[in-house]
């Protein structure tokens, strides 16, 4: 959800706000937009910088959370070099690959809407689910920015129809009906908290959604979770798994079990962070 709004300077959502942001060596500069008000779209001038109601401790934290600034990658990096010959090769040409710490609902229904997709065709979709269901925030560049949809917007009576009408197709029984899954189950509240459950736990819960597999509940362990040891598997890594690293295994598709089996070799070689080396 993050667009290049100029050379180097990315616009998207982030906690329920519209920011800007642009690196600049070890630094990182930031812009935070206000909402609109409720004059009318004549008199709006997009949206503007926003101070007194968000200070710089808040967005501080912010960005820190969701960068996962805390984790320090030059000695990850170092390690997983150590271990893994392949891994120093590549890894020169792809420095500071850091996994974000995204909203669980978001990332969630995000990766739902993957499966037999590609990115251009992923970001469209999710572009319409937020115009349709999120709250919007301002406008910039004459672009409209919307709120993630909450939960019990995707869970109402309606959502699955509005979704086809939409074209998600299939996925639109998926996302509605994991959508009431949750809001009936565990609610909002228990997918934060899987943030503190062990990793096959929470993998278990995922996989038991409508339209959730091993590899999007992995994403979502991953990217939303805090399960650092996910290591999503698709075709793609199955094969540099054989082809690279000589992992045998039986069979001539990503069965369950090879899934499993390619996820532990990855595990035992780059560590507690596996999921991040594999981003790499």
């Amino acid at each position: 959800r993050w667009w290049e709004s100029s050379p180097g300077a990315w616009t998207g959502v982030l906690g329920g706000r519209v920011w800007t942001l642009r690196q600049d060596g070890d630094r990182l500069w930031y812009t935070v937009y206000s909402e609109e008000d409720e004059r009318n779209e004549e008199e709006r001038d997009g949206c503007l910088p926003e101070a007194a109601k968000l200070d710089a401790a808040e967005t501080d934290r912010i960005l820190r959370d969701y960068f996962q600034l805390d984790v320090g990658l030059s000695a990850l990096y170092r390690a997983w070099g150590a271990a893994d010959p392949l891994f120093r090769k590549v890894a020169k040409d792809f420095p500071g690959v850091r996994v974000l710490r995204q909203d669980p609902i978001e990332c969630l229904f995000s990766f739902i809407c993957t499966s037999n997709n590609h990115i251009s065709r992923i970001t469209a979709m999710i572009e319409r689910l937020c115009q349709a269901f999120g709250r919007r925030l301002c406008c910039l560049d004459a672009r409209p920015f919307h709120a993630f949809p909450s939960l019990s917007a995707l869970a109402g009576t309606d959502a699955e129809a509005r979704l086809r009408a939409l074209g998600f197709g299939y996925r639109a029984k998926f996302v509605s009906g994991s959508a009431r899954a949750i809001a009936e189950g565990l609610g909002p509240e228990g997918l934060f908290q899987l943030r503190t459950a062990p990793y096959a736990e929470a993998r278990r819960v995922l996989c038991a959604l409508p339209g959730v597999g091993a590899k999007v509940a992995d994403c979502v362990c991953l990217l939303s979770l805090d399960k650092a040891e996910a290591v999503p598997v698709d075709t793609h890594v199955w094969h540099i798994a054989r082809q690279r690293y000589g992992v045998a295994l039986g069979g001539k598709s990503l069965t369950p079990r090879a899934y499993q089996e390619i996820g532990d070799f990855f595990r035992g070689l780059w560590g507690p962070r596996a999921g991040w080396a594999q981003a790499v």
